[in-house]
C-alpha cells in the first residue's frame, strides 16, 4: 500500500449570468458551489481515507483489522484514470443543483503529484 496527496480540478460550463442584482452577475457559478458539491460528493468520501479496489480483499481484511480507519471501497482499482472517471460519475448527476441553468460538467481533473493527472471528459 502507498499512498498519494491527490488534489482535483473540476471544469463546468454555462451561460455567464448577465443580470443586475443577482449574486453571480458576471458568473457561470460562484465557486464556492462547485467546491462545496466537490466536498459533499468526493472530496469529504475520499479525504483521508484507504480507496480500495472491491476485489483486493487481503488488503480489505488487512485494513479491517485496523482500528480507527476510515476505508472506501471501489467498484475500479484506483489509479488515478479510474479515480478521475469516478469523480466524474459522481459529480454529474449533481451539477444543475447548483443554480437554475444548465451547468455541464465538462472535466473532472485528478493529480497523483503535481506533475501527473488524468483527466475525465463530458462526452
Amino acid at each position: 500500500m502507498h499512498g498519494h496527496r491527490y488534489a482535483l480540478e473540476v471544469t463546468v460550463s454555462g451561460d455567464i449570468t448577465r443580470m443586475d442584482g443577482d449574486p453571480r452577475n458576471g458568473m457561470v457559478l460562484d465557486f464556492s458551489e462547485v467546491k462545496a458539491l466537490m466536498h459533499e460528493h468526493v472530496v469529504g468520501r475520499w479525504d483521508h481515507a484507504f480507496l480500495v479496489y472491491q476485489g483486493d480483499t487481503l488488503i480489505l481484511d488487512f485494513l479491517s483489522s485496523l482500528p480507527d480507519h476510515k476505508t472506501v471501497v471501489l467498484d475500479v482499482v484506483p489509479t488515478a484514470e479510474n479515480l478521475a472517471a469516478k469523480a466524474f460519475e459522481l459529480l454529474e448527476p449533481h451539477i444543475n443543483e447548483l443554480c437554475d441553468k444548465a451547468l455541464t460538467l465538462e472535466n473532472v481533473r485528478i493529480y497523483e503529484t503535481p506533475n501527473c493527472w488524468a483527466d475525465a471528459k463530458h462526452a
